[in-house]
């Protein structure tokens, strides 16, 4: 899926928009989540990968319709950086 060519992002906006919706979703200071952090290391449960999930798909539909991320690839992201490279992927992002 193709990031429409009207509204371009980069790898660093991804992470801000990663770094920026799980702060508020851990309820953290998001200057405390850095690109390396796992999820583990922010106290990030399965509910809480969810609702980031949730909130990525909502944030991110101005950059691609229909922005989806399916569960089973989910199980692959343990960290902010693998979620920043998953999405820029999905973007097609270079």
């Amino acid at each position: 899926m193709a990031a429409d060519s009207g509204s371009a992002i980069d790898r660093d906006a991804i992470f801000q928009i990663i770094r920026t919706q799980l702060a508020e979703i851990l309820e953290m200071d998001a200057d405390s989540i850095s690109l390396n952090a796992t999820f583990s290391d922010l106290g990030a449960d399965s509910l809480a990968l969810i609702e980031l999930v949730e909130a990525l798909e909502e944030a991110l539909a101005s950059y691609a319709e229909g922005f989806h991320i399916d569960d089973e690839d989910l199980e692959g992201l343990a960290s902010v950086s693998d979620a920043v490279n998953y999405v820029a992927t999905k973007l097609q992002v270079a």
